[in-house]
């Protein structure tokens, strides 16, 4: 038995194999959780047909369309939930975005528009998922929201520039929803992996360099995995956390703790 036994939950994020959400989708469907993964739709169908490929694998039991951009999508998520099962343990908010114009001028060059899209789609689309999920979490006697950050939201690192303060923004409504629903035993944390070679960091300039640095300067001398990341979050999904929220949890292998 798993962990995760008997728990059901929705993962968005799931790009390629190589995304930490998808990391998440395999250890939690190890522990015995029941997954739903969503996709965002492009022209070309390529984002739909490789979750789908993926949700075999983890024998995904519900695969939904879901642009956060939009409220109708993310209503038809929820009701889509809530057809299908009707209540709910976890959701995982693997998801940011930023313009790729705002990260290659200085920060203070930000577009207004730039700026609006990277919080609208990094830390305030949790809000209208949780306001959705909350209900069937209630139902299941509490449940956990986790969401993906990054130590941009607390130092100034290279090249990260609006993406920074949208995590900060993410990281701070974790907070604020954890006291709203720690009364009904929903526990609202947040991960904050270390430099991790995905689809979304290959778009930030010099990568390759900030993960060399990371992992010299990192207490453990290495950098984290994906795998390093989804255990945590099985841990923070299941019920051996049952008193932590509100927290960020640095899994960097000590790189923020050290003083260079």
């Amino acid at each position: 038995m798993g962990s995760l036994t008997g728990k059901k939950g929705v993962i968005l994020g799931v790009g390629n194999q190589r995304s930490i959400a998808w990391a998440v989708a395999e250890h939690f469907h190890e522990q015995g959780a029941e997954l739903a993964l969503t996709y965002l739709t492009d022209p070309k169908g390529r984002f739909e047909a490789n979750v789908r490929k993926l949700g075999d694998k983890v024998n995904a039991s519900l695969i939904q369309e879901c642009d956060v951009s939009n409220d109708d999508s993310i209503q038809s998520l929820i009701g889509a939930l809530n057809d299908h099962w009707g209540e709910l343990d976890f959701l995982i908010h693997s998801l940011a975005f930023a313009d790729q114009k705002d990260l290659q001028v200085d920060f203070s060059s930000t577009s207004r528009s730039g700026y609006s899209k990277a919080h609208e789609i990094s830390a305030f689309s949790l809000l209208p998922l949780a306001e959705g999920v909350i209900p069937m979490m209630k139902k299941r006697g509490g449940g956990s929201i986790l969401s993906m950050s990054f130590i941009g939201s607390m130092l100034a690192v290279p090249h990260y520039h609006v993406m920074g303060p949208a995590k900060a923004s993410l990281e701070a409504s974790s907070r604020y929803l954890a006291k709203e629903v720690g009364p009904d035993n929903i526990r609202v944390n947040v991960i904050s992996p270390g430099a991790i070679r995905t689809l979304s960091s290959a778009g930030i300039k010099d990568f390759a360099e900030l993960m060399r640095v990371a992992g010299e300067h990192s207490a453990m001398k290495r950098t984290a995995t994906q795998s390093e990341v989804a255990q945590t979050a099985v841990f923070l999904a299941s019920e051996a956390s049952s008193g932590i929220t509100g927290q960020v949890i640095y899994v960097d292998c000590g790189y923020s703790i050290m003083a260079n």
